[in-house]
């Protein structure tokens, strides 16, 4: 998949308006589903959804073009709901704690955390209703938990594999790889926990649990599109 093109795409899609009229050109005989992509850190999870997005492209054709969103969603957020660009550095999903986010609200520092969380589900939502979507992490899974047309994926991988997946990718020793592995993890699990009242790990959220360590990221893209494309005759 041509990474350069996908970006450029998604960069147009974000800034377009999702309003019901704006999806009239599609076909309203066919359920467009989107795709939640759930991830411990380091175990591939952008690679499989680049991966996906040419998968599923190839299985829907030329009814809509399949996209990622996971750092962009932020800059999403910001578009729909009309918030200055600083804002995005209060947006992170796994570093600002429950106290750091009461403090700055508290102090008018930027739109409270309770305020950021909504505006974040609803362009989530927003984006999973127009389909043809792939929604990496920020809860998308607990966010969408009842639109039947969203198939919910968990990534999982050894933790050794993942600590060498980081240093290779963050070029880290492997103490460094560790500690972001782990932090990386925690802060995830708290999001869920904190904001969402949900278990991260609890495989009864997922429709698919996938453990990426020996399959090519290629074939983990086929599975889900494969599961995908069973779960989809019951729509």
């Amino acid at each position: 998949m041509n990474i350069g093109t996908h970006a450029d795409r998604c960069l147009s899609f974000i800034k377009c308006d999702l309003k019901p009229q704006a999806r009239q050109w599609l076909p309203h005989t066919k359920v467009l589903p989107a795709v939640t992509l759930s991830r411990q850190t380091g175990c591939g999870a952008m690679a499989i959804a680049a991966e996906l997005a040419g998968d599923l492209q190839s299985r829907y054709g030329a009814q809509c073009t399949w996209m990622v969103f996971d750092k962009n969603l932020v800059q999403r957020v910001l578009d729909e709901h009309a918030l200055p660009k600083e804002v995005a550095k209060f947006m992170p999903e796994e570093h600002v704690s429950a106290i750091q986010g009461a403090v700055e609200e508290l102090l008018g520092l930027h739109p409270s955390c309770r305020t950021l969380l909504e505006q974040t589900a609803e362009t989530i939502s927003h984006l999973a209703d127009f389909g043809c979507v792939i929604l990496v992490g920020r809860a998308a899974n607990i966010i969408t938990r009842d639109m039947k047309k969203v198939f919910h994926v968990r990534l999982i991988a050894p933790v050794e594999m993942r600590i060498e997946q980081i240093m290779r990718r963050n070029a880290l020793d492997y103490k460094a790889a560790r500690d972001f592995v782990r932090k990386s993890d925690i802060g995830r699990k708290r999001y869920l926990k904190v904001h969402y009242h949900a278990d991260i790990d609890d495989s009864l959220q997922y429709d698919l649990v996938i453990n990426t360590a020996r399959i090519p990221h290629c074939e983990v893209a086929h599975l889900i599109g494969d599961a995908m494309a069973q779960w989809a005759k019951a729509l």
